[in-house]
């Protein structure tokens, strides 16, 4: 047992009864106060609690309210619209700080406008890797010209003098005193006593077997640097390709990000609008204004990656990277090369027969082979010189004067004609043995490389292959999310503006179709870069090499043709061009546009 207050006695687990006075008193205290805050928090809605905190801290003095609620009230008042103002100071509107403003843009307003055909001429001409390999051709013609020059003589021409004093050794043993000098003047040079010329007026010396060999390696040299020149221009043409294709992906990316942001922005200031009629939380007004924010941080991004792309392209073109690139397309749209109908067995062996790169190998092979026979041919090939010299030659000695004086006379013309040919062991064979091996090793390694070049040819086909005929498909599936997210957003915005509901829903629906729009974008922008990658890795055959016959009309009606299909497995006509045109993708718009078929057989220019 406990007493309460005033004495009363209280039971254990029962409530103390109070006067009946009292307690009505109580109740009408309580609901006049409840009916005199209900009424502006009411007005309020959702954000009621904010209101009245904004409210208090209005009707506060200034060193009695809170800093924290008269810093929020001050800045949300300075912010919000002068038409509002009233409303906000009567209590019936809810102050909204400003919503992200665009930002300021990174690109310049001078560009210099490109297309592909442009791009893929501008790289046959200014590329200097595609300059490095024709100099290289130019440089192995040349050592072809020098190894066949190698069966021409040598021409010499000179004088020399020679003056001697002093004693000499005959061959018997005899040491005489000799005082002489000597003149010669003509082709070769160093000729002494009774010696021959020693550097002869035209002069041969060679191996035969190392000269003719070396004036085979020497052309099949040259066909290597060709060939590899062909794959450097075709490694470069598709580099340029796809470079183009990125700075179009990444135009229609900015595209994208600014109508998207606009769209988001739309329904930021819808949401803004509810909370400040109170018809909305703030927290949702906070929701879109992030939203906002990031969609303009998504434009600056899209920006920087136009301005690299743009870069990329004029690093491939050899110009100035100041100079933003702008391409000419106002739509992406898939460029098919290559048709469809080709199966992977026949495209495989069409770039094993057009690469370059194996063509360039197997002409290393040859060399590699011929510089084999060579090592083996090599000792018993003679080493051969010749030389022919002709000139006058005059001088004089003291052994035929009787005045011990050296003469300087008796000049007369004079020819030699020296003739050598010897074989060589080289290191008692074991020197020759070592080059074969050597030479063999070298040949057995251009193999190996040849094998690879081949698996990396069959790789890079089926690669390009595959994402193509992936990234094809994927066009139909992003192009109807597009399509269903935008009558989705439609529909929103419709709910909304009949008051069906709350703007923040509509941000979901946003985010779907900026996600569907890129993604549509990357499946274009991937399926044709995977052509240009799949028709470089062919070897860049000409249209003939892919051209199909057209299957006759009854297999057309049954079913059975050829032909190729479009996006949504529409047949083609004979022309190549598909039946329906399904809708591609425009980055000016940031929407959809005309889209090609995949059986259409077009190719860029490449000049």
């Amino acid at each position: 047992m406990a007493r309460g207050a005033q004495g009363t006695r209280v039971t254990k687990g029962k409530v103390p009864k109070m006067p009946k006075l009292t307690m009505k008193f109580i109740c009408r205290v309580c609901i006049l106060a409840a009916g005199f805050w209900a009424v502006p928090t009411l007005a309020a809605g959702p954000n009621r609690a904010r209101f009245v905190r904004t409210s208090i801290a209005q009707n506060l003095p200034a060193d009695e309210a809170p800093a924290e609620i008269v810093s929020k009230s001050d800045q949300s008042e300075a912010t919000a619209d002068p038409q509002d103002k009233d409303a906000i100071e009567a209590g019936e509107m809810n102050p909204q700080p400003p919503l992200p403003n665009p930002p300021e843009s990174i690109l310049a307003t001078e560009v210099t406008p490109i297309d592909l055909e442009n791009a893929l001429r501008l790289a046959g001409v200014q590329n200097p890797q595609l300059q490095i390999a024709r100099q290289r051709v130019v440089e192995s013609a040349a050592i072809r010209q020098f190894m066949a020059a190698q069966i021409l003589p040598n021409l010499n021409a000179g004088m020399n003098y020679d003056d001697h004093t002093g004693v000499l050794q005959q061959s018997s043993g005899k040491i005489l005193n000799v005082n002489r000098s000597a003149l010669y003047v003509g082709a070769g040079a160093n000729a002494i006593a009774a010696g021959t010329v020693n550097i002869p007026g035209i002069q041969w010396n060679l191996n035969v077997s190392n000269t003719i060999f070396n004036i085979l390696v020497s052309r099949q040299l040259v066909r290597q640097r060709q060939f590899d020149s062909l794959a450097v221009r075709n490694q470069v043409l598709g580099r340029v390709a796809v470079a183009y294709v990125e700075l179009l992906r990444t135009a229609g990316r900015l595209a994208v990000a600014v109508r998207v942001r606009d769209e988001t922005r739309k329904v930021a200031e819808l949401t803004r609008s509810y909370a400040v009629a109170g018809e909305g939380l703030q927290a949702d007004a906070d929701r879109a204004s992030t939203e906002l924010a990031k969609r303009n941080n998504d434009i600056l991004q899209a920006e920087s990656e136009v301005l690299q792309a743009s870069a990329k392209l004029c690093q491939l073109l050899n110009l100035d990277p100041s100079n933003r690139l702008q391409p000419t397309d106002g739509w992406v749209v898939p460029a098919p090369i290559v048709p469809s109908p080709v199966p992977l067995s026949e495209l495989v062996a069409l770039g094993l027969l057009r690469r370059p790169e194996l063509a360039a190998q197997r002409a290393a092979v040859e060399q590699a082979l011929l510089q084999l026979r060579a090592q083996r041919m090599l000792p018993f090939s003679p080493s051969v010189m010749i030389g022919f010299s002709g000139g006058t030659f005059g001088g004089g000695s003291n052994l035929t004067n009787l005045t011990n004086q050296p003469e300087f006379g008796s000049f007369a013309s004079r020819s030699d004609i020296d003739t050598v040919a010897y074989w060589t062991l080289q290191n008692l064979g074991v020197g020759n043995r070592a080059q074969i091996n050597a030479a063999r090793a070298r040949l057995r390694i251009s193999n190996f490389e040849q094998v690879a070049i081949l698996n990396q040819v069959r790789m890079e086909v089926a690669d390009a292959y595959a994402r193509s005929h992936a990234r094809f498909a994927q066009i139909d599936t992003a192009e109807l999310a597009v399509r269903t997210s935008t009558k989705g957003l439609a529909a929103d915005m419709l709910r909304i503006e009949n008051h069906e509901g709350l703007p923040i829903e509509v941000l979901d629906s946003v985010r779907l179709l900026a996600r569907a729009r890129y993604e549509y974008l990357t499946s274009i922008a991937d399926f044709n870069e995977a052509q240009f990658d799949l028709y470089v890795a062919l070897g860049q055959p000409p249209a003939d090499a892919l051209a199909r016959p057209v299957p006759p009309p009854e297999d057309i009606i049954r079913g059975r043709g050829g032909a190729a299909r479009g996006p949504r497995g529409s047949r083609a006509d004979e022309s190549g061009k598909s039946k329906d045109n399904a809708p591609g993708f425009d980055p000016r718009q940031g929407g959809r546009g005309s889209k090609t078929s995949y059986g259409q057989g077009n190719r860029p220019t490449q000049r």
